[in-house]
């Protein structure tokens, strides 16, 4: 069985031609982590951040363009001031420790969401890692940062709007709408990975994510690994695409 086989095993087995163009990741279980060890929240996501380069390895080991991630959401500002100052320092110090990795593999950084509500260090932050790699031609690797799907769809009918009332010409059409997104110039995600084993898509990507193939693990993010990453591809290889048709068998 596939489920035991080892991380080069895996990745042998992986078709290399049908690898996903786009997955996106849902980050979750950092908390629980912590909780199982009695440790603090932010143990758990300081041991996500490792998870995190696990993960961009292997998409970047096998080829895959593009990866995005769920990094922090609209409603992660509900959680107490100090996990909140805390999670935004460890961007800071990730976004500083992996500049030199990211250049020389080649990894160009974006950002999705509503970054002008991040603290202002943070943006600059983020501007720099921008900056810096954006003529980088290997993996794409967005971070979703106060991101909300919901939040996406209301800020893409402003603009529409707003383009509109101002020039009296445009449309609302699905192509529209897309190029509105925060995600424009990105393709859909073909697999969408969740950890902890939640069955929901907690407000991420709900436009995007119409037609990706859903893998759902139960290990938790700071558990994940380049094999599960690599487990959920040779998974989604053996599915069948149907986009709402019918299927070849």
């Amino acid at each position: 069985m596939t489920s035991q086989l080892s991380e080069t095993g895996l990745l042998s087995a992986i078709d290399r031609e049908r690898l996903p163009h786009h997955i996106a990741v849902i980050m979750d279980g950092n908390g629980r982590w912590a909780q199982k060890r009695r440790l603090p929240r932010i143990a758990g996501h300081r041991a996500g951040m490792r998870a995190v380069r696990q993960g961009v390895e292997a998409c970047r080991r096998l080829g895959v363009p593009y990866l995005t991630l769920y990094a922090f959401s609209v409603e992660n500002w509900k959680r107490p001031q100090a996990e909140v100052d805390l999670l935004m320092a460890l961007l800071r110090e990730f976004l500083k420790k992996e500049m030199r990795q990211m250049n020389r593999y080649r990894i160009r950084l974006r950002v999705i969401g509503r970054t002008r509500e991040l603290p202002k260090a943070v943006q600059q932050d983020l501007r720099k890692a921008i900056e810096a790699t954006k003529r980088n031609t290997g993996l794409t690797l967005s971070l979703a940062l106060n991101y909300g799907a919901r939040a996406e769809i209301v800020d893409a009918l402003r603009k529409l709007v707003r383009k509109l009332k101002r020039s009296g010409k445009g449309e609302v059409s699905e192509r529209a709408i897309s190029q509105a997104l925060y995600t424009r110039g990105l393709p859909d995600p073909d697999l969408l990975i969740r950890t902890s084993g939640e069955m929901r898509l907690s407000n991420f990507l709900l436009w995007q994510a119409a037609y990706a193939e859903l893998w759902v693990t139960d290990t938790l993010w700071p558990d994940f690994t380049r094999r599960d990453l690599y487990q959920a591809v040779l998974d989604y290889q053996k599915r069948e695409r149907r986009y709402g048709g019918l299927g070849l068998s």
